[in-house]
């Protein structure tokens, strides 16, 4: 039995990414799938292993994107390590921005049931209720 855990990426993604970059009528053989899985489950597995060394080294457990941005930077790949900073800056303002929305919805929330309680002079913790009226199809109205 093999000690060691295969990891690789989904081979359909790998698939869709290489599509996305050859013209409509290119076929992809299977085999070539396959490698390109490979080189960029190794890539992938190359630069996560410096950021880990790296955290090592400074005694911290969790690799961050900072991390995996300065091991690209230090393996030589400057290009990627500026598009990976960028992504991850869009990524974590939206992040605060969802979060802010969040809090927004649960501010209005716990507003209403503020509000909810305050509602009434009998001391009922429910909004007051309203009557509707049906219309017939005259356009009268059959109020209770």
């Amino acid at each position: 039995m093999n000690d060691e855990i295969e990891l690789s990426l989904p081979i359909a993604n790998v698939g869709r990414m290489m599509k996305k970059i050859l013209p409509p009528s290119a076929k992809i053989s299977r085999e070539a799938k396959e490698r390109m899985q490979q080189c960029a489950s190794e890539f992938i597995c190359f630069v996560t292993g410096e950021a880990a060394h790296r955290c090592h080294k400074e005694n911290r457990k969790t690799v961050n994107g900072d991390d995996i941005c300065w091991a690209l930077s230090s393996l030589g790949f400057d290009n990627y390590s500026e598009t990976m900073l960028r992504y991850l800056e869009n990524f974590r303002e939206f992040e605060r921005e969802r979060a802010n929305q969040n809090n927004k919805v649960n501010n209005n929330c716990s507003e209403e049931k503020d509000e909810e309680i305050s509602y009434g002079d009998n001391n009922t913790t429910s909004m007051p209720s309203f009557d509707f009226g049906i219309l017939e199809r005259g356009g009268t109205s059959l109020a209770n």
